[in-house]
């Protein structure tokens, strides 16, 4: 009797050892999910810092600008700004500047003269200029478009100009990194004289384009009462002054002193005698300062 009491004794026990070994193992199992929580956490970690990391964008903060070369066909020389904050691009400018053309390529275009329209085209080239911008904001990569061998794009509506000067100057610039920008506000500036010269019959006039804070291009000119334009009066060999012994043209002379002014980017940096005169610009006996001084008055609108 006393041996089938001390059996069952044992045996309750056993099973008692099984149970909790039992509730030990349930208890093992149900703090699994407590130690994969951490790895959930941690994914949910990553994902949030690669959609912070989208958010914020992938580029510098600051302002960027590269500008081409001259196509040999149209004369036209792109270049392009773009302005990134938040690590994203907020703004993008494409524009041209021409020999031929007294102001920037977009200012030509809205005045009527750069004749799409009157081609046949469906808009004007600034109006298709400003789609081609709209798209690099959207997809913030200067590759997104294919370009075909022309250098046109499908993907964008409304859009039949080359696009591809604009999209490989948008990746130079972003590949260069950001430029230290001037201290002038972009865009084109125009001033001219109060009143036509008594003498001359001529009433002076000076464009200013400014990108990236500096001045990128500077047009000397003037009209007459008969609605001519100075320079081209004297490409055309009309204002004659070799005729009257000097070196150059007027108009030579005078593109000496606006690429004097794109190099020094100050309209205040020369000094002139009282005929308004200069030394410092070397083949240059035309009077200036008037011209200066016009550019100093267009700079004022760029502050």
């Amino acid at each position: 009797m006393k041996k089938a009491l001390l059996f069952l004794s044992s045996a309750l026990v056993l099973g008692l050892l099984a149970g909790c070994g039992s509730n030990n193992a349930a208890g093992n199992g149900s703090t699994e999910p407590a130690n994969t929580a951490p790895a959930t956490a941690e994914s949910g970690t990553n994902s949030n810092s690669s959609t912070a990391s989208t958010e914020q964008g992938q580029f510098k903060d600051g302002v960027y600008y590269a500008i081409g070369e001259a196509d040999p066909d149209s004369g036209w020389q792109s270049y392009v700004t773009l302005t990134v904050s938040g690590g994203k691009i907020t703004a993008a400018k494409w524009n041209a500047l021409s020999e031929k053309a007294p102001v920037d390529k977009v200012t030509y275009s809205k005045e009527g003269k750069y004749g799409m329209k009157a081609g046949g085209a469906s808009s004007e080239w600034h109006e298709q200029a400003e789609k081609v911008e709209q798209f690099l904001l959207e997809k913030q990569d200067p590759k997104a478009a294919a370009l075909n061998d022309e250098g046109k794009t499908d993907a964008i509506s409304g859009v039949s100009i080359h696009v591809s000067d604009f999209f490989n100057l948008a990746d130079q610039a972003l590949a260069a990194g950001p430029v230290e920008p001037g201290i002038y506000k972009d865009g084109t500036y125009h001033t001219e004289g109060d009143e036509f010269d008594p003498h001359s019959g001529w009433k002076e006039t000076a464009d200013v384009v400014v990108a990236a804070g500096k001045i990128i291009k500077v047009n000397f000119s003037g009209v007459n009462d008969k609605g001519e334009d100075k320079k081209q009066n004297s490409i055309d060999g009309k204002y004659g002054m070799k005729a009257g012994g000097a070196s150059s043209e007027w108009h030579e002379q005078a593109v000496k002193a606006e690429a004097y002014l794109v190099e020094n980017q100050d309209p205040a940096s020369l000094t002139f005698n009282e005929e308004g005169k200069t030394d410092a610009i070397s083949g240059v006996s035309i009077s200036l300062k008037s011209y200066f001084d016009l550019v100093a008055k267009a700079l004022e609108q760029a502050k």
